[in-house]
């Protein structure tokens, strides 16, 4: 077409033939914005759906938390704190929606996406030069609002982490390269110069996005509730015996069963020898005549507005006489040595004041209640006798391992890894403690170093931070960990010396 002298005719043909290619590509841009529109309609339709699903299921997931409470409690916390976090960025990117459509007019109730190829309104608003007006920081504070209170509500639950990943991901806000290689502001790479109907599709998304997210929440918060109520980990096998006493010789018969504890399962009724009480039901009776004897009763609980009934029958034996004694600590398995051990000694079916209790370190004796301070040695021994009615005496005897107090734990401000600057850490306090020991056991600290990266390790005498560790933490910098070691300690009016501390460390923030 471009070369030699070309005739009318052939003047007319190519004129003819660009006008045609123009024409095309009209048309072809035409249908490019009717698929946005078509996209948007699309995204639209989702929305409202997804609106109406997370509502019903957020229904659902109050209804049984009221219900169970529990996880399920905990789990509709969480859910209502990302509903409202959601609501809150959705109805702010439905007023940049209203933006884009402003000076645009529906044609018989429909957007005209053919002709809303221009991208003035936003250009206008959030641009300015290279940077951002102040509308358009404004939809950046937004998003990055958004995602700070989903962080906020969904915290380090594993179940949560990756619909975290998903909405950091769908709204990171770092520059993007363009078709350049060159970096371009976020805004300005998905909007800037983009036809209104692509930008509005585009925020369409941006609700979209935000409500799979919400949905998304609300589906591992009741399905994470219901998991948890139905946890093995909630359940014991229980050994149900026929009876609860045998004779020598006697066959032993009965069943092993899954029993589920759950505080939030409580009977409305109960009928049988005895009350509820906090949820259980309390059984009080006078046992009677020897031999075996029944408990009948019934258990009533609401389930979807219905009561549901549950039978009880269990069986006992009444014997004659004790022939050995109960001896059991009250804390646990063993004795510690340099602390008073609760003990207590009883017979069944003799009174506490007919029973005596020996041990080295043992005193006390009031309702068969003992206190046992053990001495040295590795072992001691309980002997325990009664006097029964006939006035016979049985004894029995049943040794206890004696332990000693187990190693504290070191701690800075409270905890074994703090975070903090380094003037809170300079004025923090150094102390142990005995972690889940059942004993009031009060540890002093009496010395411990400091070791701060880059600087020699510290030797510091009481349990605060002396003038030498003050000025080499003041030389700690953001990110340095901090690590105080071989705490030396000992127990408030124990005799016993204390086993070296754990070490605690402290992150210079």
């Amino acid at each position: 077409m471009a070369g030699g002298k070309l005739t009318p005719r052939q003047k007319m043909i190519n004129l003819m033939y660009l006008v045609f290619i123009a024409m095309l590509a009209m048309n072809m841009s035409k249908e490019v914005l009717s698929a946005f529109g078509l996209m948007n309609e699309k995204f639209e339709a989702a929305n409202a759906s997804s609106a109406s699903t997370n509502e019903q299921m957020l229904t659902a997931l109050d209804a049984k938390a009221i219900e169970a409470k529990g996880e399920f409690e905990k789990a509709a916390i969480t859910a209502h704190k990302v509903e409202a976090a959601t609501k809150k960025f959705y109805d702010f990117v439905a007023t940049l929606k209203t933006e884009v459509l402003t000076g645009v007019e529906s044609e018989e109730g429909k957007l005209p996406y053919e002709s809303m190829d221009k991208a003035d309104n936003l250009d206008n608003s959030w641009f300015a030069g290279e940077g951002y007006t102040k509308r358009g920081n404004e939809v950046i504070a937004a998003i990055e609002t958004y995602k700070a209170e989903m962080k906020s509500a969904l915290g380090d639950e594993k179940k949560y982490a990756a619909i975290l990943n998903a909405v950091t991901k769908e709204f990171d806000l770092s520059d993007v390269p363009n078709k350049e290689g060159l970096k371009d502001k976020y805004l300005n790479y998905h909007f800037r110069g983009f036809p209104a109907i692509a930008s509005l599709a585009k925020l369409s998304a941006w609700q979209n996005d935000a409500k799979k997210a919400e949905s998304d929440v609300i589906a591992a918060a009741l399905g994470k509730a219901a998991v948890q109520a139905a946890s093995y980990s909630n359940y014991k096998a229980i050994v149900v015996l026929d009876k609860n006493a045998y004779f020598q010789g006697e066959k032993v018969t009965g069943k092993v069963v899954l029993g589920r504890y759950d505080e939030n399962t409580k009977p409305t009724s109960f009928e049988g020898p005895g009350k509820l009480e906090n949820g259980q039901a309390v059984i009080s009776l006078t046992a009677g005549s020897v031999g075996e004897q029944s408990i009948k009763g019934k258990f009533t609980f609401l389930e979807d507005g219905k009561n549901i009934p549950l039978d009880f029958d269990g069986k006992y034996v009444v014997v004659p006489r004790p022939n050995s004694a109960t001896i059991s600590a009250d804390k646990m398995n063993v004795v510690y040595r340099g602390v008073d051990n609760p003990i207590s000694v009883s017979f069944p079916g003799v009174a506490n004041d007919k029973v005596r209790a020996t041990a080295p370190g043992m005193s006390g004796g009031t309702n068969g209640k003992y206190n046992l301070k053990p001495g040295a040695g590795t072992e001691v021994v309980i002997v325990a006798s009664a006097t029964l009615p006939d006035g016979t005496t049985v004894s029995d005897k049943k040794p206890f391992r004696i332990k000693g107090l187990p190693s504290p734990t070191g701690k800075v401000r409270g905890e074994t890894a703090a975070k903090g600057s380094t003037s809170n850490l300079e004025a923090c306090q150094v102390t142990a403690v005995l972690e889940d020991f059942d004993f009031p056991v009060k540890v002093n600290v009496t010395q411990f170093t400091v070791k701060v990266p880059g600087e020699p390790t510290i030797l510091v005498n009481g349990d605060r931070m002396d003038g030498r560790a003050r000025a080499a933490i003041k030389k700690a910098k953001r990110g340095d960990v901090v690590v105080i070691g071989d705490i030396k300690a000992t127990f408030q009016g124990i005799q016993q010396a204390a086993k070296p501390s754990s070490t605690c460390t402290y992150e210079i923030q």
